[in-house]
């Protein structure tokens, strides 16, 4: 079976109190791209904890690009067979929060 690697590359960039990052999707051999986006902000009263702004936004960043890819991966199905049923974000029998 053949291996093939996929990698997320995080950008992170911080200014005054708020925290972005960007996730970018690099599958090589592929046209494809898909990129996340994800922000944290901190409140004025809590201590500035720089990490934890940043664990935020790139986890938040990372379900961003989730959805996207899955986005992606429903559209491909949908050019080749046609529209689809309903799509779920969760698996059966689980009960979204």
């Amino acid at each position: 079976m053949a291996a093939k690697e996929w990698t997320v590359r995080i950008h992170i960039t911080e200014e005054g109190d708020e925290t972005r990052a960007r996730a970018d999707l690099v599958a090589p051999g592929s046209s494809m791209t898909v990129t996340g986006r994800g922000s944290a902000r901190r409140n004025p009263i809590d201590r500035p904890v720089p990490e934890i702004g940043d664990e935020l936004a790139v986890g938040r960043a990372l379900e961003d690009l989730a959805l996207r890819l899955h986005d992606v991966a429903v559209d491909d199905i949908v050019e080749l067979t046609g529209p689809v049923g309903p799509v779920h974000r969760t698996a059966p029998g689980w009960e979204s929060p």
